[in-house]
């Protein structure tokens, strides 16, 4: 799945609560109580995603960040950002 709208990434603050615990990131959904754990490069892309940086941004700092190739970068995001979406973490 490839994403080219340009609008910024924000996450929707209401649905989940979180607390950063070392180097990783624990988020819990607030309507259902679940918990899920981000390290590595879902916990670089989350803190990112700060309703000011659209997805061009995000893409250019993890490249930079995890001198990946921006190949392999862009599919880990695109599927982090879905995944997001389908949880109904990011507003739209």
């Amino acid at each position: 799945m490839i994403v080219t709208a340009m609008a910024a990434l924000a996450k929707r603050t209401d649905r989940f609560s979180e607390a950063d615990i070392d180097e990783e990131i624990v988020v819990m959904m607030l309507d259902t109580g679940q918990f899920f754990s981000l390290s590595g490069t879902s916990a670089a892309i989350w803190r990112l995603i700060d309703g000011q940086r659209d997805r061009a941004a995000v893409l250019a700092s993890l490249t930079g960040a995890f001198h990946g190739e921006e190949q392999a970068v862009t599919k880990d995001l695109d599927e982090f950002l879905a995944t997001l979406r389908e949880m109904g973490l990011l507003v739209d």
